[in-house]
């Protein structure tokens, strides 16, 4: 059976979410930036009337301000956000348990198991549309095909509030004279190497001997071949087991009194480490940040705190931990055991990619904590460490014995 793949895009999101807090500004030029106050600011989604003016994604404020005067730029709400993509979420639901998350304002739903129920591809697309205007107040773009790719591609092609249908009959018709960078993954390095051997369009991509794209880009060409030329069969991941979980944590009994700051300092970091680790692995991040501190007269209590925004990093739930302890402890005893807990989750899909320096900050330590994963995986646990564990080897070899991840009650 020939699969049906949907990709939904929400128009303007950031912008559009705005204009619907404020709709004064409906009919007004409307971009969301990242630090306004900061002269390095860019802009990070703009609705279409400052579209008209020529107002790009990525360019600096200043530069979009000298195309239109009267822009009005507002800060980013990423709470706003977070809540209306799980909103639309909630309705490619009612369709199909397999929505696969791209950003927070787009997902593909693969719907081949329930056309019987619901209709054909552009049925499913146009009543999903609808929903999201009368429920959400917001418009969306979607593309129906047979892949993923195909799929994004149709949502791009017309907007907003639009269907595009991508069949086999006509996809050569139809993305075979679009411009090659519109091809998903093709960024601007490889755009540039494409257009240098004479590769302009997505079927002069498609066109080319696979072994001369192999040799110019490797591995990467084969698959750009392949996705040019319909050949895409990646799976529309199902997240339906994923959202049931609703926080990850550790805890342990120290191996002798926690009687300082400092040995605090290192079991948080300990747990933290391992909860960012499962974080992970299990593809979320959280919003929010708990722990449990219990003393040796057998007294215990719990506090949590919100992050400024989602994280799988270590350093940062530690930090949030601490700051927790130091604000809720005064050392009337020393502490037996201590546990650190990531609640509020979301999937690591549904945080969207921003230009913001501390979005940029957060990439870069995810990517070294990656890393580090990754030479423990091949290494073992204590094959690298921080140098903070050097101070106490007792406390830094501790072995969380509550390792675990919790469940709705319902789910158990």
């Amino acid at each position: 059976m020939e699969r049906v793949i949907l990709h939904s895009d929400l128009n303007n999101f950031y912008a559009s979410v705005e204009c619907l807090y404020k709709p004064e500004l409906r009919d007004r030029p409307v971009a969301v930036g990242g630090d306004v106050e900061a002269r390095h600011g860019i802009i990070l989604a703009k609705n279409y009337h400052a579209k008209k003016y020529g107002i790009i994604t990525g360019e600096a404020l200043w530069q979009a301000r000298q195309k239109c005067k009267d822009l009005i730029v507002l800060p980013p709400d990423y709470k706003k956000y977070l809540k209306f993509s799980k909103l639309a979420r909630d309705i490619y639901a009612d369709y199909t348990d397999r929505v696969e998350s791209f950003g927070l304002d787009e997902n593909w739903l693969d719907i081949t198991g329930s056309v019987h129920l619901f209709g054909d591809g552009k049925k499913v697309a146009d009543e999903i549309r609808e929903r999201i205007k009368f429920e959400l107040s917001i418009t969306a773009s979607v593309g129906v095909s047979f892949n993923k790719i195909f799929a994004k591609l149709g949502s791009d092609i017309k907007k907003p509030d639009a269907t595009t249908v991508i069949t086999r009959e006509n996809f050569k018709e139809v993305v075979w004279n679009l411009p090659v960078n519109e091809l998903l993954y093709v960024g601007r390095s490889t755009h540039k190497k494409l257009r240098g051997y004479g590769i302009k369009t997505i079927g002069d991509l498609a066109n080319t001997p696979v072994k001369y794209l192999e040799y110019w880009l490797g591995k990467w060409g084969y698959m750009l071949w392949t996705f040019a030329n319909g050949y895409d069969t990646s799976p529309v991941s199902n997240i339906a087991a994923k959202s049931f979980i609703k926080s990850i944590g550790n805890s342990t009994t120290a191996p002798r009194d926690l009687v300082s700051n400092d040995d605090v300092k290192i079991t948080v970091y300990v747990l933290s480490e391992s909860v960012a680790a499962r974080l992970r692995l299990n593809g979320f991040k959280c919003n929010t940040v708990q722990i449990y501190v219990r003393d040796n007269g057998l007294e215990s209590f719990e506090r949590q705190g919100e992050l400024e925004m989602p994280t799988s990093n270590s350093d940062v739930i530690a930090k949030k931990a601490l700051d927790l302890f130091e604000k809720n402890y005064n050392w009337d005893k020393p502490i037996r055991s201590m546990g650190v807990r990531a609640c509020n989750l979301v999937l690591t899909g549904d945080t969207q990619m921003s230009f913001l320096p501390e979005y940029i900050k957060e990439q870069k330590e995810d990517a070294l904590e990656r890393a580090v994963d990754d030479i423990r995986r091949r290494f073992g646990h204590y094959s690298i460490g921080r140098g903070l564990m050097l101070c106490d080897s007792r406390l830094s070899n501790l072995n969380p014995k509550d390792d675990h991840v919790i469940f709705p009650i319902s789910y158990l």
